[in-house]
């Protein structure tokens, strides 16, 4: 391998202050020390284009390590601050963990401005005023179901970009009611986060739609590469354009997202595998017979229930405490059924859809 052409990698230390972050990145952007992973990663170095490296779940479960060049994030920062008509001095608050795209966007536009990051998360109070932010779908119903304290935050900012996962149309019009100015986002990891807005790409994103219904993104701020898979990445790629895993449809001009293609759901924008929820149940709870799958919620987005078949049955708070161990506290399984057995397609695969349809029926079990 030739060192020359590589970079050393550092992840981000969680005692390091938000300013220490900022600083850090600030100089990984101009070239100047190593590059920066959210979360630890099996890679000792990367390629020298690449600035930050960001971990996100592929449909087996497997942490793909997403490699993002400097070019490509300030393209992204650039593009959303026009968008939203940002200017030099303006703000941002973060209220998104810096283990995500998401999160790291609200520095880097911070930094395009010439401003701080103003540090919003875990805050009792009075939240500072900022004149953009950023949320998942779950803070949103957070703050018009009680956190009065954010409520007033997201009404003051002049912008609120939700992403991480579908915006319920219900759940926009009460923002919009309440008074705060919504901006629906949608991207992920591969495109360093958000580069469609309210349907409309931003910059110079291109989008179309392929033979199978399947989403494909054309952007400056397109990732380089999967670290960990090469040909992963390759397979994901048709010309200029990368090719999604989720459906949609381009109506009057503006993309409308049907849904994920793979297994994958969001719930509280983080991503969860179906597969590996049903794998590590399996795994921890010999002879259970399970199936994953997920339910539309106005508070999560999509909601993780399970349906169980048989005689073992274990306890919901045994397995919620396995799950956010192993997974994330957002994989915590929100409602039970029990069936005699797992309805089947007629490929042999889980039919998840009957599985919602029964659920919806019947109630469910849980929390």
């Amino acid at each position: 391998m030739d060192k020359t052409s590589q970079r050393e990698i550092l992840a981000i230390d969680p005692t390091w202050t938000l300013a220490d972050i900022t600083a850090r990145l600030a100089k990984t952007l101009v070239g100047d020390g190593p590059a920066l992973a959210l979360t630890p990663i099996s890679s000792l170095s990367v390629p020298s284009e690449i600035a930050l490296v960001v971990s996100t779940s592929g449909s087996t479960g497997v942490a793909k390590e997403v490699g993002l060049s400097a070019s490509a994030l300030l393209s992204s920062a650039k593009a959303t601050n026009k968008f939203l008509g940002a200017s030099t001095g303006q703000s941002w608050s973060l209220l998104l963990p810096l283990t995500h795209i998401a999160g790291i966007n609200v520095l880097l536009r911070s930094l395009e401005l010439g401003t701080n990051p103003i540090d919003a998360r875990d805050i009792s109070g009075s939240y500072p005023k900022a004149d953009f932010t950023a949320i998942v779908p779950t803070q949103l119903f957070r703050a018009l179901n009680g956190d009065t304290e954010l409520l007033e935050h997201l009404q003051s900012a002049k912008s609120v970009l939700v992403g991480g996962a579908a915006l319920d149309s219900e759940l926009r019009d009460q923002a919009s009611t309440a008074g705060i100015n919504i901006v629906e986002s949608y991207g992920m990891t591969e495109t360093c986060g958000g580069c469609i807005y309210d349907g409309l790409p931003i910059g110079d994103t291109l989008v179309e739609i392929d033979e199978n219904g399947l989403i494909k993104i054309s952007t400056s701020s397109l990732a380089t590469t999967y670290l960990n898979d090469e040909a992963g990445w390759s397979s994901k790629l048709a010309g200029k354009f990368f090719r999604t895993s989720d459906l949609g449809e381009i109506v009057n001009g503006n993309l409308k997202v049907l849904g994920r293609a793979d297994d994958i759901i969001i719930s509280g924008g983080e991503n969860i595998s179906l597969k590996q929820v049903e794998d590590l149940l399996k795994k921890e709870f010999s002879g259970i017979k399970c199936a994953a799958f997920a339910i539309k919620d106005l508070q999560w987005g999509q909601a993780l229930h399970l349906a169980i078949a048989g005689s073992r049955k274990p306890e919901l708070t045994k397995i919620n405490g396995y799950l956010a161990s192993h997974i994330s506290v957002a994989a915590k399984v929100k409602g039970i059924i029990y069936v005699d057995e797992l309805p089947l397609t007629s490929l042999d695969k889980i039919d998840r859809q009957k599985l919602i349809a029964i659920a919806e029926r019947e109630g469910n079990k849980g929390l």
